[in-house]
């Protein structure tokens, strides 16, 4: 796969995209919690990957920490992107009228209080500890994976991971998250499920 890859071979990439498109996907759901911003994600790492397509050793396991390397980096660009662009909104002439909110607000699940509450515990890391946390934990890579998505000593990740783990363990301690009252859409169960123990 690795070589046919390599060589630009169209069909290799389209299995490529079968095979990781959903893990891509559910990472940058984890470090974006939005799920519009997410499908850019994905669409972005996918072209990226395609774009440095030679960068992987022809000799090599799965692809998958590769791609999800990129899709962290992806995440980080379109956030300082965001945030230009929120920035430059803010510097234009108000519009008197006020919006409506009603309606989007009636239309949400029960599970979005239970999001909003991991999201603002998650938003209190550190970047560099929500991406180890989101590649150990919730995607499962282990830490020589997570090592080379990210580009850094294992060491780093074990320390990264550990923080993570005790800031949220500190800060989850006394929220009561509300009850599911249904199925959640798409992977939100993973999302926002509690957090495991990643692979050693």
């Amino acid at each position: 796969m690795r070589k046919r890859i390599r060589a630009g071979d169209h069909e290799a990439f389209g299995e490529l995209f079968d095979a990781y498109a959903r893990s891509v996907y559910n990472h940058a759901y984890r470090l974006t919690g939005d799920w519009a911003r997410a499908e850019d994600v994905v669409s972005l790492t996918f072209l990226d990957a395609w774009r440095l397509r030679e960068k992987p050793d022809e000799e090599g396991g799965s692809l998958r920490p590769w791609l999800l390397g990129i899709a962290t980096n992806v995440t980080r660009n379109t956030r300082r992107a965001a945030r230009r662009h929120a920035a430059a909104v803010a510097r234009l002439p108000r519009d008197e009228a006020t919006r409506d909110f009603a309606d989007e607000v009636a239309e949400r699940l029960d599970d979005a209080a239970r999001l909003a509450l991991v999201q603002a515990a998650l938003a209190r890391l550190r970047r560099a500890e929500r991406e180890v946390l989101a590649l150990c934990v919730w995607s499962g890579l282990d830490y020589a994976a997570a090592a080379e998505a990210l580009g850094v000593p294992v060491g780093t990740i074990r320390s990264r991971l550990s923080r993570a783990r005790t800031k949220l363990a500190k800060q989850m301690k006394n929220t009561e998250l509300p009850p599911v009252r249904g199925p959640m859409k798409g992977d939100r169960t993973t999302a926002v499920g509690p957090i495991r123990e990643g692979n050693r």
